[in-house]
């Protein structure tokens, strides 16, 4: 079986898209790990109202937890210099403001741009949306970061979107274990397989049709 890549090289592959001065908002799972790679200058925002903090508390680093410092994901974080914190109302005035960059979990994402990533549907009772709506219809940028498939090997990347909608035509780009794939009007650009990984083989594993970027390449770090 082909070597696919781990969660933490997505991560690092999807922090490469962010630049000083930005303003991002890293959603649950694989984003998490993206704070670990954020190049200097960046600006985080917290859904539950925090912008400007510093960096996560690792495991490593408990003495640093401090319990008035949480994220939105339940992850402690550092104060920083010049962090405000304010409430919510002001929060999702920002996250709906076309000001911030995104970068959530997913799974499912169709050819369109419509993001599934809070339910799969086959438990009703099974999680909540919570502000994920609104992140994905107000950032500025949407970059869905997950693994290419299901556990069962299934396409996460689909046609339609079985699974609960949480926005529609909202992603611009997808960073998974096997490509870089651009949302774009035309349709899914490849741009970018894994090593080792053609396009043909990454087409197999991605239920619409793939335009292969003229300049395709390996996924760089």
């Amino acid at each position: 079986m082909k070597q696919r890549l781990e969660r933490e090289v997505i991560a690092m592959r999807a922090a490469k898209e962010l630049k000083d001065g930005d303003y991002v908002n890293l959603g649950i799972g694989i984003p998490t790990l993206c704070a670990l790679h954020i190049p200097e200058g960046v600006i985080f925002q917290s859904e539950n109202g925090a912008l400007g903090y510093g960096p996560l508390v690792t495991q490593d680093e408990v003495e640093k937890a401090e319990q008035y410092y949480v994220d939105a994901g339940g992850r402690y974080f550092t104060p920083a210099p010049g962090m405000a914190i304010f409430d919510l109302v002001t929060s999702f005035a920002m996250i709906r403001s076309g000001r911030l960059i995104t970068i959530l979990g997913g799974l499912q994402v169709s050819e369109k741009g419509d993001l599934a990533n809070w339910n799969t549907g086959q438990d009703p009772l099974g999680g909540t949306i919570g502000g994920g709506m609104d992140l994905a219809m107000g950032a500025k940028r949407v970059i869905i970061a997950m693994e290419h498939t299901t556990k069962d090997g299934k396409p996460k990347i689909v046609e339609q979107c079985t699974a609960p909608i949480t926005a529609r035509d909202c992603v611009d780009l997808i960073i998974t274990d096997l490509a870089v794939i651009e949302v774009t009007p035309e349709g899914l650009l490849l741009k970018e397989v894994a090593p080792g990984w053609s396009a043909a083989e990454v087409q197999a594993l991605t239920e619409p049709r793939l335009i292969v970027a003229p300049d395709l390449k390996e996924i760089e770090l």
